[in-house]
C-alpha cells in the first residue's frame, strides 16, 4: 500500500495528534489504497511533522459523510459544509496510529519543492 503528502491546515493537525479528529475530509481521493497520510502543517509551521496510519476509506453524499464521521470529525458542522459547499461527493479518511517525528521535516526531506494543494505519493 502507498503513503501521500497531505497538506493540513495547522488546527486540523494539532487536533489529528491529539486524538481528538479520526477523519479526514477530502474532495479528491488518491486512486490507488493507502496505508498511510504523512502530514505537511500548513503556514506558519510549513513543515512535515508526523504520520497518521489510514484505516479506511468512507464515501458518500456530504450528508451522509458527516453523519458516519461527526462524532469525531475535530472540526464544526459549518467548516465541514463550507468545505463540500456544491459537491455531490465526499470522502474521510479513517485515521489510526499517529506518529508524531521528534523533528519536524522539511519537504525537501520527501523530494519534495513545494506543497502540494490536494495530495502527493510518497
Amino acid at each position: 500500500m502507498d503513503a501521500i503528502l497531505l497538506s493540513i491546515k495547522p488546527e486540523y493537525v494539532k487536533n489529528i495528534f491529539k486524538g481528538v479528529k479520526l477523519y479526514e475530509y477530502r474532495r479528491r481521493i488518491p486512486k490507488k489504497n493507502i496505508a498511510k497520510i504523512i502530514v505537511y502543517s500548513t503556514y506558519p509551521v510549513m513543515k512535515v511533522i508526523g504520520e497518521v496510519e489510514v484505516i479506511n476509506l468512507i464515501s458518500g453524499t456530504p450528508n451522509y459523510v458527516w453523519e458516519v464521521t461527526k462524532n469525531n470529525s475535530g472540526i464544526s458542522k459549518e467548516k465541514y459544509q463550507r468545505y463540500f459547499e456544491g459537491c455531490e461527493k465526499a470522502y474521510a479518511h479513517k485515521l489510526g496510529k499517529t506518529t508524531l517525528y521528534e523533528e519536524p521535516k522539511p519537504l525537501s526531506d520527501f523530494g519534495i519543492t513545494n506543497a502540494p494543494q490536494s495530495f502527493i505519493y510518497i
